[in-house]
């Protein structure tokens, strides 16, 4: 399995601009083969600060998502907005167990 963290800094009005852009991305990426988990979150002490958190099946899984029409658009969309990526890094591991 792969996990995807990601960050992001927003700048103004970014959040807003995006909410229908990753709506989109999340319920299609949803549908895609290998994808077991795929958010976006606001940081609650730091609402410009965004958080992304994918889980894929694995690495097919992730590539093929990187080619869909929905990765495509979304690129585009935040193309128009102020947003900068802080990082994005991927970790391999297995498939976990409860912490409890």
């Amino acid at each position: 399995m792969l996990i995807v963290l990601a960050k992001a800094k927003l700048g103004e009005g970014a959040l807003e601009a995006l909410a229908a852009p990753i709506a989109e991305m999340v319920a299609a990426s949803h549908q895609e083969a290998g994808c077991i988990a795929y958010t976006f979150t606001t940081d609650v002490l730091d609402p410009s600060t965004l958080h992304i958190v994918e889980k894929w099946q694995d690495e097919a899984a992730l590539a093929a998502h990187f080619a869909t029409p929905h990765m495509a658009a979304f690129q585009a969309a935040i193309a128009e907005v102020d947003i900068t990526i802080l990082e994005a890094i991927k970790y391999h591991t297995d498939e976990g167990a409860p912490v409890m």
